[in-house]
């Protein structure tokens, strides 16, 4: 299963509300359990991310494909911003959620509450998806997604 993780995913690994599920996603996704999909502007973001996390993101992209902006990503972000399903100013979050689609992903995962993993946008996202002929798209927190059996 292809997974998209965001910078979100990455930066929680490192804070502490969030590094237990963070920590436990990459382990799962390592150990084979998701394919872990990046894209090229989760890499541009990691650029000007704490040292900590650019040296995890260089651990773990090794085993990750890297997608990047296509023609046919732009349109679709362009779409969510013609939708106002975000503002422009959180253009870059329409991207993350657009090269998710575009690449096959079945889910992405974010610890973004405000602009990708909420109940008003996630409808939206996929509305617009449909009207373009895209697949619908999960999105969920890492939380929801790592596996809780302990057998």
């Amino acid at each position: 299963m292809k997974v998209y993780a965001d910078t979100s995913v990455f930066g929680g690994v490192f804070d502490e509300e969030f590094t237990e599920p963070s920590k436990e996603f990459f382990a799962e996704a390592k150990s084979g359990r998701f394919s872990l999909i990046v894209s090229a502007v989760v890499q541009a973001e990691i650029a000007s991310a704490p040292e900590e996390v650019q040296t995890f993101f260089r651990e773990i992209v090794g085993e990750a494909e890297i997608v990047e902006l296509t023609q046919e990503v732009l349109a679709l972000r362009n779409a969510y911003l013609k939708a106002g399903v975000v503002t422009p100013k959180s253009i870059d979050d329409a991207a993350h959620v657009a090269l998710a689609t575009i690449s096959g992903c079945r889910m992405i995962v974010s610890w973004n509450f405000k602009h990708i993993v909420h109940f008003q946008k996630i409808p939206k996202y996929n509305a617009v998806n449909a009207l373009n002929g895209c697949p619908t798209i999960d999105i969920f927190s890492p939380s929801q997604v790592i596996d809780y059996d302990d057998s």
